[in-house]
C-alpha cells in the first residue's frame, strides 16, 4: 500500500532549485557529449532511411538494445559499401542529444563492415593501455643523432623501401651505412621477426638508429605492427626508433611507441639522414664565424695589451713611491697609537672613579647619611603638621561653641516644648491655648499653660 506525501513534507524535500526542460536538457547534452565524445560502437542496422539532403538516418541494435544514429551526407560519400538493413557493422563516432526532442543519438563519422571492426576495436583498447601506461608519454622519447653513422632497417628484403631508403640516404648523405635486416612485414609470426630483428639490432655496438618500415596496404595487412610484445619491444630498445610504416594515413601501435613516426619510409629516410651539402655549407660558415671571431678576439687583446703597457710603472719609481707610502703610514701609525693610548688612559681613570664610586663602605655611607637627613626632615613634617592640624581645631572648636544651642540660651533665647508629647513648639499654630507647655532657659526649666495667643505681623 501505498503511503500519501503529507504536503509539508513534500514542501520540504523540494530542492531549492527548480529546472526548467531546456537546462536539464542542455546539462545531460553537455554530460553525453563530454564523456562519450568519441566512441567505437558495433551493432546490426536497421530503419535504414536516406534523405533528400543525402543525410543517412538508422538504428544500431544488439540483443538487448538499440540506439538511433545519424551519418551526415560529407562522412556517407567516404563509405566504401553500401549500407542496408540487417548489415553488422563497426562504427566511430560521437554521442549527442537532440534538444527540441530530448532525445540521444550517435552521429557516425566511420562505418565498415564488422570483421575489420573487430580489429579496430582491439587496436582502440590496446591504445588506451599502453597509452595509460605512458609508453606514448613524449617523456621517454630519444632524440636521433644529427649525423647518423651506421642505420639498421628492419624490412622486407625484396619490397621497394629498401630501395627508396637507399635512393635518399645515397642522395642526400652517401657516407651512412645502411644494414639491412630481413624480415617479414606481414602475416602471422611477422612481429615476432621484427623484434628478433630489433634484438639484433640493439645488440651490434655500430648502431645508431634502427628504422622499421614497411610499404601501404589494408587494416589486415598491417595488423602485426599493432602487436603488444612489438610495442613493448620497440619501447625497450635502447637505440632510437622510428616507424614508417604503411601510407601517410596509416597509424599503427608501433608508431605511437617509436621515438619518431614518418608517414612514408622516403620520409623516414629524409628525417635521418641530414643534407650533406647544406651540413658542409654550415660547416664553411661555422669556420668563417670562427676565424673571425678569434681574429677580433687577438685585435682587442692587442689593443688591451697595449694599453696596459702604458700603464705599467718602472721598479725603481714604484719602489721610491712605495718608501713614501710606508713613511706616510708609520707616521699615521704612531699617531693613532699615541691617541689609543690617551683613550685608554682616560677610561681607566673614568673606571677607577666609577669603581671607587661602587665601593661598599661608601655607599653605606651616603645610606646612612640619607637616613638621618630623611628623618630629620619627617620629625619636622609631623610637627609642622600637629601644629597646623591643632590650630585648624580651636577654630572649628570655637565655631561649634558658637553654634551649640546652650551657647544661644545664654544670650536670652528660649525652648519651648509641648508637655504633651514632648515636642518643641517652633511656630504659633502647632499649639492651642490651654495647652500646657515647659519653657528651657540656660539655667532651668519653667512650666506653664497657654491662656491665649496672637499672631505676630
Amino acid at each position: 500500500m501505498l503511503n500519501q506525501i503529507a504536503p509539508q513534507t513534500h514542501k520540504k524535500s523540494c530542492p531549492q532549485r527548480i529546472y526548467t526542460v531546456s537546462e536539464i536538457t542542455s546539462k545531460v547534452k553537455l554530460l553525453l557529449e563530454k564523456t562519450y565524445s568519441f566512441i567505437w560502437i558495433s551493432g546490426e542496422i536497421s530503419n535504414l532511411k536516406t534523405a533528400a539532403s543525402g543525410h543517412v538516418y538508422l538504428t544500431l541494435k544488439d540483443e538487448k538494445s538499440q540506439i538511433s544514429a545519424v551519418m551526415f551526407r560529407g562522412q556517407h560519400r567516404n563509405i566504401s559499401f553500401g549500407l542496408e538493413n540487417g548489415l553488422s557493422v563497426c562504427g566511430f563516432g560521437r554521442i549527442s542529444v537532440y534538444e527540441p526532442r530530448g532525445t540521444y543519438q550517435l552521429i557516425l563519422e566511420y562505418l565498415e563492415p564488422r570483421g575489420i571492426g573487430a580489429l579496430l576495436i582491439e587496436y582502440e583498447k590496446l591504445k588506451q593501455k599502453l597509452s595509460a601506461e605512458g609508453l606514448f608519454d613524449s617523456v621517454h622519447k630519444k632524440t636521433l643523432p644529427v649525423v647518423p653513422g651506421n642505420v639498421a632497417v628492419i624490412t622486407s628484403a625484396t619490397g621497394a623501401v629498401i630501395q627508396d631508403i637507399l635512393h635518399v640516404s645515397c642522395r642526400r648523405f652517401p657516407n651512412a651505412a645502411i644494414y639491412l635486416i630481413p624480415v617479414k612485414v606481414q602475416g602471422s609470426g611477422a612481429a615476432d621477426g621484427i623484434i628478433h630483428a630489433l634484438e639484433l639490432a640493439n645488440h651490434e655496438p655500430g648502431i645508431d638508429v634502427i628504422i622499421i618500415a614497411r610499404g601501404g596496404g589494408s587494416t589486415e595487412d598491417l595488423a602485426e605492427f599493432n602487436s603488444e610484445s612489438l610495442a613493448r619491444a620497440i619501447f625497450a630498445s635502447g637505440k632510437p626508433v622510428v616507424s614508417a610504416i604503411g601510407h601517410e594515413t596509416d597509424y599503427t601501435i608501433a608508431d605511437f611507441v617509436a621515438d619518431l613516426r614518418a608517414p612514408t619510409p622516403s620520409v623516414a629516410a629524409e628525417l635521418i639522414f641530414p643534407n650533406k651539402n647544406e651540413l658542409l655549407h654550415v660547416i664553411k660558415g661555422l669556420v668563417l664565424s670562427l676565424a673571425t671571431h678569434l681574429d677580433n678576439i687577438m685585435r682587442l687583446q692587442g689593443l688591451r695589451v697595449g694599453q696596459l703597457s702604458k700603464r705599467l710603472v718602472h721598479p725603481a719609481r714604484k719602489s721610491h713611491d712605495l718608501r713614501i707610502r710606508i713613511d706616510d703610514l708609520h707616521l699615521h701609525l704612531a699617531a693613532a697609537m699615541n691617541n689609543q693610548l690617551r683613550l685608554a688612559v682616560q677610561f681607566s681613570n673614568a673606571f677607577q672613579i666609577r669603581l671607587m664610586m661602587s665601593n661598599p663602605d661608601h655607599q653605606c655611607t651616603n645610606l646612612y647619611e640619607k637616613s638621618l637627613n630623611l628623618r630629620r626632615n619627617l620629625g619636622n613634617l609631623v610637627e609642622k603638621t600637629l601644629t597646623e592640624k591643632r590650630s585648624v581645631l580651636r577654630v572649628l572648636n570655637a565655631r561649634l561653641e558658637t553654634l551649640s544651642p546652650e551657647a544661644i540660651l545664654t544670650r536670652g533665647y528660649s525652648i519651648t516644648k509641648k508637655m504633651s508629647n514632648d515636642s518643641i513648639v517652633g511656630s504659633i499654630k502647632d499649639i492651642d491655648p490651654g495647652e500646657k507647655v515647659q519653657i528651657i532657659i540656660h539655667d532651668g526649666l519653667l512650666d506653664g499653660k497657654i491662656t491665649s495667643k496672637t499672631l505676630g505681623k
